[in-house]
């Protein structure tokens, strides 16, 4: 017989992730809420149908921060099946511009599986994909580094 995973049992180690339904994407949401990338690092391939950012996440999930403090580390993120791309607040021309990903959510068509990710950036950006079906990927492919601030992300209440 087989369980759900625990968080207590995790490990500190890098994340290799997949979204496939509306629960997996909260988790994928939480884990990059406040990651941050340049534009530069944002890729569109349609003809593969693939969007990718390699982005630069919060280590929400690392359960050693009071030893070492706070973490970031890069990390891929891929959405397959992607039919179509539209943002705003993005300046593609600016390749030194950095965003920061506070959300993502899908919003289903009338007809499942397809419907839209909606990517939503710090400073009233977005980046609304239209996919087929849900279908995300997220990987560290770096070791973690000391978060330049040296703290969490706050946002206030």
């Amino acid at each position: 017989m087989t369980e759900d995973a625990r968080f207590q049992d995790g490990r500190e180690a890098p994340l290799n992730l997949g979204a496939l339904d509306s629960d997996d994407l909260s988790v994928l949401s939480a884990l990059v809420q406040d990651a941050v990338f340049p534009v530069s690092e944002v890729t569109w391939r349609p003809a593969e149908r693939r969007f990718a950012i390699l982005l630069n996440r919060f280590r929400w999930e690392d359960g050693g921060r009071d030893r070492h403090g706070a973490e970031r580390v890069q990390s891929v993120l891929v959405i397959d099946n992607v039919q179509t791309v539209a943002s705003q607040g993005m300046v593609r021309e600016d390749p030194e511009m950095i965003l920061s990903l506070l959300q993502i959510a899908f919003e289903p068509e009338a007809e499942p599986p397809g419907g839209h990710l909606m990517l939503t950036l710090a400073g009233d950006g977005a980046i609304r994909l239209k996919v087929e079906a849900l279908d995300l990927s997220l990987k560290d492919v770096t070791r973690p580094y000391r978060a330049p601030s040296g703290k969490a992300p706050d946002h206030g209440a």
